[in-house]
């Protein structure tokens, strides 16, 4: 016999045993005689059984599955994240399931399905905050938020550093001259995008340049709203130089509002963002952005759930992520006569 054809039963079968005995025996149980024991692990050596972590896990009682919850599967980030989260389940000897809910009483069930029916042994969850879903997570079942700083200690949690991403993206712009920075965020219920909100404003409280609310406005993550978004700014009548966009799928939006209204980017108007999602180096122009690693933000996820998993009475972990500027040809200097 192969390897991977040598299962719990072969062995039971040519020890003369039940397949119950040799669970007993791959997992330590005292309940075994020595001898029979003895005998059992000489068959394992013999077949050169090698039993799989799940089998392991599922003979102590555990199931070797995780989960991972996400407002929806098609988002980039969100399915970048997961695939991160994935990859490393394999190499922790788990199995990952995926799924999504789009609503809290969605989420709610979803949980209960996990848990009570999947027997899953801990969940990833990403933005917990959207219509509050974080308060149906389970308090016996170990959780890590993934793109989210949490609001207590108790959850483990590892995300982009937010408010230094926003700090520094604001200060590119002011470093390249202008004064007049105005900001579309996502949904203001998102702490993500709250802390992206305070490091815009310590940006400008640095540079002794006040923070004017009628420069910043709330937009949804999707382009729509960056179009949006752009063009209620500019119909203040102010003298609007830069935009900071909290994320790149808006920034696409600006700039086609900026096209249509036949402003330059970035000659009349610079535009920064976040995220270096795939295309953001084909738009037109070239998208200058901080580039978030999705994959490695799941992976993290993924490791500290193991390890929560492992080790249920230790300490929980807040791993901030830090991002990379990536300069292309949407942000310079403001124009000469503003």
């Amino acid at each position: 016999m192969t390897d991977n054809r040598v299962t719990l039963r072969d062995v039971a079968r040519q020890a003369g045993v039940s397949h119950q005995t040799v669970s007993r025996v791959i997992n330590g149980s005292d309940k075994v005689r020595p001898a029979t024991k003895a005998h059992v692990e000489a068959v394992i050596a013999e077949l050169d059984y090698r039993p799989n972590a799940m089998a392991r896990s599922m003979a102590r009682g555990r199931s070797g599955i995780l989960a991972c919850i996400a407002p929806n599967l098609t988002d980039y980030t969100f399915a970048s994240i997961i695939e991160g989260a994935q990859s490393a389940a394999r190499e922790h000897d788990y199995f990952l399931l995926s799924a999504s809910a789009h609503d809290e009483a969605q989420f709610s069930k979803l949980v209960d399905q996990l848990v009570n029916t999947r027997r899953t042994e801990g969940i990833i969850v990403i933005n917990p905050y959207v219509n509050e879903r974080y308060r149906h997570l389970p308090d016996d079942v170990p959780v890590v938020f993934a793109g989210a700083r949490p609001r207590e200690d108790s959850t483990t949690s590892v995300a982009l550093d937010d408010v230094v991403v926003a700090r520094e993206a604001t200060e590119h712009l002011l470093s390249l001259g202008h004064r007049t920075i105005g900001m579309v965020t996502g949904p203001m219920e998102e702490d993500c995008c709250q802390d992206r909100h305070l490091g815009y404003c310590q940006a400008l409280q640095a540079a002794t340049l006040p923070v004017d609310d009628e420069l910043i406005i709330e937009g949804d993550w999707s382009p729509e709203s960056g179009y949006s978004g752009l063009c209620t700014l500019l119909a203040k009548e102010n003298r609007l130089t830069a935009l900071f966009m909290q994320n790149d799928s808006m920034a696409v939006g600006a700039l086609r509002a900026a096209r249509d209204l036949d402003l330059r980017v970035p000659e009349d108007l610079s535009v920064i963002s976040v995220d270096d999602i795939p295309y953001s180096s084909f738009f037109t122009p070239p998208l200058t952005t901080f580039r978030q690693d999705f994959e490695f933000i799941g992976a993290e996820a993924t490791r500290l759930l193991a390890e929560a998993i492992e080790n249920p009475t230790d300490e929980r972990t807040h791993l901030l992520i830090s991002a990379e500027l990536v300069l292309r040809r949407s942000t310079d200097a403001p124009p000469a006569t503003v």
